[in-house]
């Protein structure tokens, strides 16, 4: 006993004598000298101040309110257009984004299958959704948070879906930045009504000038024997300023008139005057507007926004206001010539015009001639023109559309006179936008007209 009573005597010392040395094994010795400073590393960013550069109260939080202001942004059409991948790339955001993204052709295609003409610009069910909006304009925002962030979808030249591409709208101003505008802004097609014919895509535009006095309609003919049957909304829509501005698309009748354009085209873009700063109300800036209304014809009372006309390179040394010669006699000259065209159309329906009147607050072109047409035809529709004087040459062959006058027949010369009335009606300034291309339209139509007993 006392013997193991001494081993583990021995061995506790031996524990003691090993943590020693552990002990003094790590102790430090004495600090050596410092060594050199290593390299900087690089300061990293500071997020607040980045997204400042366009998150501030003078850039896009000011714009963002402005746009409230704005059709694009209050216009219920996003919401009607939903889902239609054929109106989508001009009614929907993400259709717009998805025809620039992919290059969309303006042309037409036959499909053998079902022996139709296939439109090629549209989008996809699934794209055509969004209301207009910020992204829709500017499709690199967010994505290096700094100025170059509101680059333009587009400035590319825009081929014409009304001539299926065969024309193009092309505004170089501003680095091309109205080209955006005219992707939306334009006439569209007028397809005709016997599209199982690979050779009728669409109204031959250069036949109603060439061949004047051949007939485009007659109600006796039948429906197979004519390119289309008129109906109240036979019109290339309602975005023909582009068209206009660019003086191009236009059926150019020969004659004392000669087809140029007015220092707008090269010198001036869409940005200049239609978001002028400062804004007078509801013109100007991120709103887009001229004049200071919302949704109202020119009938009413109205001020004007000129700012972004007088400025130093343009109108500066003789500044515009809505009393100026050069602004108010044009109109009242363009009035006056888009009334005596209106005339000729309607001298072939006898007693009856065959334009369409509104003077109701839904007519955007109240004003623009004595009559306030609108650039329809009045035709009968049960859903948008149940009032219509003339019959509906497509039916339904029941009352009240076949108690109704026939449609009286219509010649090349005609179709070509309602499509120029249409393009200065609704390019809506009475010609400011581009003066002599206006006036060449109006007058050589006029005459074209009166040359063909109209």
């Amino acid at each position: 006993m006392k013997n193991l009573q001494k081993l583990l005597f021995a061995a506790g010392l031996m524990i003691v004598a090993a943590s020693l040395m552990l002990t003094s094994c790590t102790k430090e010795g004495p600090q050596g000298a410092t060594g050199p400073a290593g390299k900087d590393g690089t300061d990293g960013k500071d997020a607040s101040e980045t997204c400042k550069q366009c998150h501030a109260k003078a850039v896009v939080d000011a714009i963002a309110v402005e746009f409230q202001l704005s059709k694009h942004n209050w216009g219920i059409a996003a919401f009607e257009e939903a889902g239609n991948a054929s109106c989508g790339p001009c009614h929907e955001q993400k259709a717009f984004v998805y025809v620039c993204e992919n290059n969309t052709p303006a042309t037409f295609t036959f499909n053998e299958t079902t022996k139709r003409w296939v439109n090629n610009y549209t989008s996809n069910a699934a794209n055509a959704i969004g209301a207009i909006g910020c992204f829709t304009c500017h499709s690199s925002l967010h994505t290096t948070y700094g100025m170059s962030d509101i680059a333009l979808t587009s400035v590319a030249p825009v081929p014409m879906t009304m001539w299926g591409g065969a024309k193009t709208i092309d505004l170089p101003a501003d680095g091309g930045s109205s080209n955006l505008c005219a992707k939306c802004h334009q006439p569209r097609p007028l397809v005709a009504t016997n599209t199982y014919d690979p050779a009728t895509r669409l109204i031959n535009y250069d036949s109603l000038k060439n061949q004047p006095t051949v007939v485009f309609y007659d109600t006796t003919a039948g429906a197979k024997n004519v390119n289309t049957r008129p109906s109240y909304r036979m019109h290339v829509h309602y975005g023909t300023v582009s068209a206009v501005y660019a003086g191009v698309g236009g059926i150019e009748y020969p004659g004392l008139r000669t087809y140029e354009n007015s220092p707008h085209t090269a010198l001036a873009s869409c940005s200049d005057c239609h978001q002028a700063s400062p804004m007078t109300g509801v013109a100007g800036g991120h709103a887009f507007n001229m004049r200071n209304a919302i949704e109202s014809a020119l009938s009413g009372s109205t001020s004007w926004n000129f700012n972004g006309c007088n400025t130093a390179d343009c109108h500066g040394a003789s500044p515009l206001d809505a009393n100026s010669s050069k602004f108010k006699d044009t109109r009242a000259e363009v009035k006056t010539l888009l009334d005596e065209l209106a005339a000729k159309i309607n001298n072939t329906g006898g007693d009856a015009d065959i334009l369409h009147r509104e003077t109701a607050s839904s007519n955007l072109w109240a004003g623009i001639t004595t009559n306030n047409y609108d650039g329809y035809l009045d035709i009968y529709d049960a859903g948008s023109n149940p009032n219509g004087y003339w019959r509906n040459p497509a039916g339904p062959n029941t009352a009240p559309n076949n108690t109704k006058p026939k449609f009286p027949k219509l010649l090349n010369v005609q179709v070509g006179a309602m499509i120029n009335f249409q393009f200065c009606l609704r390019e809506y300034s009475l010609g400011i936008h581009n003066t002599l291309y206006v006036k060449a339209l109006l007058k050589n139509t006029i005459d074209e007209m009166t040359k063909q007993g109209f």
